[in-house]
């Protein structure tokens, strides 16, 4: 595996390296940390920590793995922290919808054309969106590294630091539901 210069000088010390590694991935990890605790404002501080945390922990960090799934595992552990004092609930339960169906999240610009944004107009991505708030925090998970953030299932697993087959199952469990509660709502899929 070649290392990202960035990451090597970061592990040199470099924090002109850090700087460059956050503007790289600011949109992704914002978003994803947004999808889990659901709050700008706590999403904002999370980023912070984890970034705080990379530099703090980057000489433990193994070469031999990808950095996107180790910065993605330091930000995930960072929210279920949180998530665990906020809010003592089951992660599998669905979360409360607020008033506004629509995220933060669901704004933020990107560089690339997301495999959901390519497929959905934006009639159909407010469905979404109001379907995907009524999903577990687990499965809203799986779905955002998988196709907000184009993870392999691999990554997904070691990010959640689950065996390959319940990533798989957490995924077809998820889409499934996702599907159901799509059709609920009244949309069956027509390109239309």
């Amino acid at each position: 595996m070649v290392l990202d210069a960035d990451v090597v000088q970061l592990r040199r010390g470099d924090l002109d390296a850090l700087t460059a590694l956050i503007a790289r991935y600011q949109n992704r990890l914002y978003r994803y940390l947004l999808r889990l605790v659901r709050e700008p404002a706590q999403a904002e501080d999370l980023f912070q920590q984890s970034w705080l945390r990379v530099a703090e922990k980057i000489r433990a960090y193994d070469p031999n793995r990808s950095f996107d799934s180790w910065l993605f595992t330091v930000a995930r552990n960072l929210a279920l922290d949180h998530l665990r004092r906020v809010h003592p609930q089951s992660l599998d339960e669905p979360a409360l919808r607020g008033s506004d169906s629509e995220s933060l999240a669901d704004r933020l610009p990107s560089r690339e054309i997301l495999p959901l944004d390519r497929i959905l107009d934006s009639e159909r991505s407010e469905k979404l969106a109001a379907a995907l708030s009524d999903l577990p925090a687990t499965y809203r998970e799986v779905l955002s590294l998988r196709f907000e953030e184009e993870m392999k299932l691999e990554e997904i697993a070691e990010v959640l630091g689950a065996p390959l087959s319940t990533v798989k199952t957490r995924l077809r469990r998820s889409l499934a539901q996702l599907r159901g509660t799509m059709e609920a709502h009244g949309f069956h899929g027509d390109p239309s």
